[in-house]
């Protein structure tokens, strides 16, 4: 039976109770008593703050699907313009890595996840879109190709260690007409995304293949992130 003393440390002795002796009589420290009597003592060290480093709604509801929530979401606002000659791979590993670092700098003791999607065609990076006419032209450069998401993540742990990961998804779009990209227009999900495109949504009923992570191409792959969040003492 396991009991927890008041100090927080939880007291292991198959089969037993701890006993506490007769009222009034002088107790033994825990160490020695639990040495005397054969308990053996874990202290169970509390979990490190977890702040989320991206204004991503989509990566909130990731986590929660997998049961992890962070204590605080503090977006990090860092250029994400590439740089010349900046592959998609690099661009995806050194936004997670900055935006990570921005943020543990205003959480020293924290444990801070930060990510980055890309989606490229080639060597070629796509914007977000931001408006529709970068939505259309995004579209029609995907219209009946495949082409790379990749997801950059990065943690840091208590201790100021960094474990990153990159994750590479490919994805086919079906052959696009001009009623079909405009009708995606319209519903407006290409707002603000990698690419144009949220294939959690509409753009579902356009894409007939993936291979890899699905959450991934969302905003999170998850299993590469519920292990670095493991590696920094959050997921046990």
């Amino acid at each position: 039976m396991n009991r927890v003393n008041c100090a927080g440390a939880i007291a292991y002795r198959p089969g037993c109770i701890l006993d506490r002796g007769p009222p009034g009589r002088q107790k033994r420290p825990a160490a020695e008593r639990a040495a005397a009597g054969g308990i053996f003592l874990m202290t169970v060290a509390p979990r490190p703050r977890f702040i989320l480093a991206s204004a991503s709604p989509r990566r909130l509801d990731l986590l929660a699907g997998i049961g992890i929530a962070p204590d605080e979401v503090d977006p990090a606002a860092v250029d994400e313009t590439p740089g010349k000659g900046e592959l998609p791979v690099e661009h995806a590993a050194r936004l997670a890595g900055e935006k990570a670092a921005a943020v543990r700098a205003r959480h020293p003791d924290a444990v801070v996840l930060a990510a980055d999607t890309v989606v490229a065609l080639g060597r070629r990076i796509l914007p977000k879109a931001e408006d529709e006419a970068t939505a259309r032209r995004c579209l029609a450069m995907l219209s009946g190709r495949r082409h790379k998401v990749i997801g950059g993540v990065a943690v840091i742990g208590e201790d100021g260690q960094t474990w990153r990961r990159l994750v590479t998804t490919s994805v086919k779009f079906k052959r696009l007409d001009a009623a079909e990209i405009e009708a995606y227009i319209a519903c407006g999900e290409w707002d603000g995304k990698a690419g144009g495109y949220a294939i959690q949504g509409r753009a579902a009923a356009l894409i007939p293949w993936i291979e890899g992570s699905w959450s991934n191409v969302v905003g999170l792959p998850l299993y590469e992130a519920a292990q670095l969040l493991r590696s920094a003492g959050i997921v046990a």
